[in-house]
Order: structure tokens, then C-alpha cells, then sequence
């Protein structure tokens, strides 16, 4: 088997906020890592996260389309709302829908 070809590094110049510059210095000194590659890992997180929050809310849009029982569509459609706009973005005082299916 050949050996695999490394992922090709591509060179960026970007401009952070101050704020956000200090916060990534912090973050860098405490993994120990030069400031570039905890740039790298901070934007490898944000990007993972991005694609497990939209995996979430398309399994959770799914559940809500094949549930076919009650309660579990209820359960479905929170957890579609949480996927949408967060857990906790709702109070307590919040009127959840009913997901029944007309």
C-alpha cells in the first residue's frame, strides 16, 4: 500500500478582533501550542461543531416527519426546536405546539 499523500496546508493572512486575539493567545498557552496552530485547532473545533449541530437539527427535522406516535412526536418536535434555536432558549412560561399531525 502506498503511503498517504499529506493534506495539502494552504497559507491564509486573516485579521482578528483584539478581543479575540487575546482569547486565542490564552487558548494557545494553555495546550502549549504556537499561536497559528491553536488558530488551527480552534477553527477545526468551530467547523466539527458546525457540522454536528446541522446533523442534529436534520435528524431531529427527520423524527418529527416519521414519528407516528403522540408523545414521541412531541418529544421529536423539541428536540427540533432545541436543534434550531438552542436548549434553554425557551422559558418555562413558553407554550410548547402540539407536533400531532393534522
Amino acid at each position: 500500500m502506498a503511503p498517504r499523500a499529506k493534506a495539502k496546508s494552504i497559507r491564509q493572512s486573516v485579521t482578528v478582533p483584539a478581543t479575540l486575539a487575546t482569547q486565542i493567545r490564552r487558548v494557545a498557552k494553555q495546550r502549549r501550542f504556537p499561536i497559528s496552530r491553536a488558530i488551527v485547532s480552534l477553527a477545526e473545533e468551530s467547523v466539527n461543531a458546525h457540522l454536528a449541530r446541522e446533523r442534529r437539527l436534520v435528524a431531529a427535522y427527520d423524527r418529527v416527519g416519521k414519528e407516528t406516535d403522540p408523545q414521541r412526536i412531541n418529544t421529536a418536535g423539541d428536540d427540533l426546536m432545541n436543534a434550531i434555536f438552542g436548549s434553554g432558549a425557551f422559558g418555562p412560561a413558553f407554550q410548547r405546539p402540539s407536533w400531532r399531525k393534522a
